[in-house]
């Protein structure tokens, strides 16, 4: 994989849940199957949408494993690692084994650790494997541009930036300073299109993927072209509603696309704790939004 190449949008499986939570692969190699007939520039397995951190080594294992497999090599497989230095890199090696095409680095779990010991953490993951390394900078993990290209500088196999914070302008300020030496993607939402897009990122990473994948490669496409008067038309038809209800409550990220899934006839179940399923009266007001995106999947 040389992240340099992927363009346009990386599509987000959730990882489906048995009534009891235990995992249910058999799921989720179906709606794999279904997201890699669409051109995403890749798929990311155990990520973020794809509850990582109610995860197991194991678990996270075969879900990469199960991923890799539906995609049958259609597109690139990134991996999501985090936790801490340890289990980081254990993952990291895990999803190597498990056919993984790259490697996507959540902040580990310490809020404020000092900027040495979080470099630590980055080169502990990215040296565990031979894939290359993308940070998925958010929460807590704040850099600035040259932090950012002293972490390039120590860590060979870092290749891409995955924002999750939606600062726009420090952002833009990373990029400008670091130029091509990393893929540049977006990553809080679907709801940030167009910021990124206006600053020139060339993916971004999209839970509505799981949902609408027709929809959230039209939002890739017109920002690739820069053509906003579509984006911002999809964006207030569409993206903004969704993202309201979404707002809700905590963990809704996840909650919200897991329920819209199941009303559209996919498998997806209930969410793991520490996230909760969706309200009822929210599910009543889902109901009524999602109708909308039948014709985008």
């Amino acid at each position: 994989m040389h992240p340099k190449n992927l363009r346009g949008v990386f599509g987000f499986p959730v990882t489906p849940f048995k009534n009891d939570l235990s995992l249910d692969l058999d799921a989720l190699a179906q709606n794999v199957e279904i997201m890699a007939a669409h051109p995403f520039c890749a798929l990311v397995a155990a990520g973020g949408t794809g509850e990582l951190y109610s995860l197991t080594p194991e678990e996270a294992e075969q879900v990469i494993k199960t991923t890799v497999g539906a995609v049958r090599g259609r597109m690139p497989v990134v991996a999501g690692t985090g936790f801490n230095a340890g289990i980081g890199a254990d993952l990291a090696r895990r999803a190597e084994k498990a056919g993984a095409d790259g490697i996507l680095a959540l902040p580990p779990w310490y809020i404020a650790p000092p900027e040495e010991g979080l470099f630590d953490y980055y080169r502990a993951i990215g040296s565990a494997s031979g894939l290359p390394l993308m940070v998925y900078s958010r929460d807590w993990a704040v850099f600035t541009p040259d932090m950012v290209a002293r972490l390039a500088d120590q860590l060979p196999t870092l290749a891409a930036w995955k924002d999750g914070q939606g600062d726009i302008r420090r952002l833009q300020r990373i990029m400008e300073y670091n130029g091509d030496r990393l893929a540049w993607f977006g990553g809080l939402g679907d709801d940030n299109v167009p910021g990124y897009f206006a600053i020139g990122v060339q993916a971004y990473t999209s839970s509505i993927s799981n949902i609408a994948p027709k929809l959230s490669l039209a939002l890739a496409d017109a920002g690739l072209r820069r053509d906003f008067p579509a984006l911002n038309k999809l964006m207030h038809q569409y993206v903004n509603p969704l993202y309201a209800l979404r707002e809700r409550a905590r963990g809704y990220e996840v909650s919200v696309m897991k329920a819209a899934m199941e009303m559209l006839g996919m498998r997806a179940g209930p969410v793991r704790p520490p996230l909760t399923n969706c309200r009822e009266k929210d599910l009543s007001d889902l109901r009524v939004l999602i109708d909308s995106f039948r014709s985008f999947q």
